[in-house]
């Protein structure tokens, strides 16, 4: 281990193999930082919180910090941190709240500088978060998700698998996997053409998602009966049907006749 003699790492600390602690950076007592991770200057870890192998955290994170929640009432909860992941300057990851649960980021993650990941937030692997994104309590990221700067996301949203979502973008209601998302008040603009590409994705899978999109986010009617059609008319392929089964069972995806009233995601 490289520990610069200005950091404050406390004795009930656990630290891998080979990892590096700036200056000025502390560590508190239950912290468990796994092999080769390198820990910047200027960085609090603290509360229950792990960090797997080989990552990166930069100036000035803070990292297992009570969350911004007055249901918390100083209940043990954990922030877990898997492999690979990059943290870049003054990220925040907090606490859960509720007894035993955490806070979760899981591996090969960028997340970058100011980005805000809040209690119960639930981040999966290969996510891009562009500067200053803020993820309110309880979100869920999917795979492969892209979140472009500045975005914030209201409490409990969902994201579903390999979307992407635009800078700037106000997104208060699930979005669907495989789409791109965009405004402020965040609309479905169409595929995540370019990401499903880039993942291998046929094009009678995409043209196949298309479809899907439509019939769901778009064509008037109510969600149960979209559903039915889309069921009949798309050929039965894997990524159709996590598309459909989102759409089913998110509790923010309903649809309205009336567009002026919309509260989901639709085309613009």
């Amino acid at each position: 281990m490289n520990i610069h003699p200005t950091a404050i790492v406390d004795p009930g600390a656990e630290l891998g193999a080979d990892v590096v602690v700036g200056p000025f950076t502390i560590i508190g007592a239950n912290v468990v930082i796994g092999d080769r991770t390198v820990v910047g200057p200027h960085v609090h870890i603290t509360g229950n919180t792990s960090i797997g192998n080989d990552c990166a955290v930069h100036f000035g994170a803070a990292l297992g910090e009570p969350p911004q929640d007055h249901k918390y009432h100083n209940e043990t909860s954990y922030v877990r941190i898997g492999d690979r992941n990059i943290l870049r300057e003054y990220v925040t990851v907090h606490l859960a709240v509720g007894e035993g649960k955490s806070t979760v980021l899981g591996n090969d993650n960028m997340i970058m500088a100011y980005c805000h990941i809040g209690h119960n937030c639930v981040v999966g692997n290969n996510v891009c978060m562009a500067n200053y994104v803020g993820l309110s309590g309880g979100c869920r990221i999917d795979d492969r998700v892209v979140i472009g700067g500045m975005a914030g996301l209201h409490q409990y949203v969902h994201a579903g698998r390999m979307a992407m979502i635009g800078g700037h973008s106000k997104v208060a209601h699930d979005v669907p996997p495989f789409v791109t998302v965009d405004g402020p008040t965040a609309r479905v603009y169409g595929l995540n053409v370019i990401g499903l590409r880039r993942a291998g994705f046929s094009p009678e899978t995409r043209a196949a998602l298309k479809k899907a999109m439509r019939l769901l986010c778009y064509e008037k009617g109510n969600l149960s009966g979209a559903l039915a059609e889309a069921r009949l008319v798309l050929p039965s392929l894997p990524e159709v049907e996590e598309f459909l089964s989102f759409m089913e069972l998110s509790g923010r995806s309903g649809r309205h006749l009336d567009p002026s009233k919309a509260k989901v995601l639709s085309l613009v």
